[in-house]
């Protein structure tokens, strides 16, 4: 998978924008974030392109970190709530698309 492989993905979920919002924090300028509702639900680094972080269920988090080695605590998130997982490692593109998927549906679930 490649970065804008991932962002059309992003992009093609329902009511979904994307912006840079931490242009303010030198290390974080090239984090792009995907919305729904103003809601961040992906995101990731545009120059680096190493791993997303979603949003996810407690329950779901510690069966992925069993399951992968991909999967690991978020930076600068709540672990509780969030993971990043890393690409090109052991969860192949469709799934990692399907917890992005799953991602949108908690944040957009949430909204309702």
């Amino acid at each position: 998978m490649n970065c804008e492989d991932f962002r059309k993905f992003c992009l093609s979920l329902p009511n979904t924008t994307e912006k840079m919002p931490f242009q303010a924090f030198r290390a974080a300028r090239s984090i792009l974030a995907f919305y729904v509702k103003n809601k961040i639900f992906c995101f990731f680094d545009i120059d680096k392109f190493n791993t997303c972080t979603i949003k996810c269920t407690p329950d779901a988090i510690n069966e992925l970190k069993e399951r992968y080695n991909a999967v690991d605590a978020p930076y600068n998130m709540n672990r509780k709530y969030w993971i990043s997982i890393r690409f090109n490692d052991d969860m192949a593109d469709k799934e990692i698309e399907h917890w992005v998927h799953k991602s949108y549906d908690i944040i957009s679930d949430s909204l309702k």
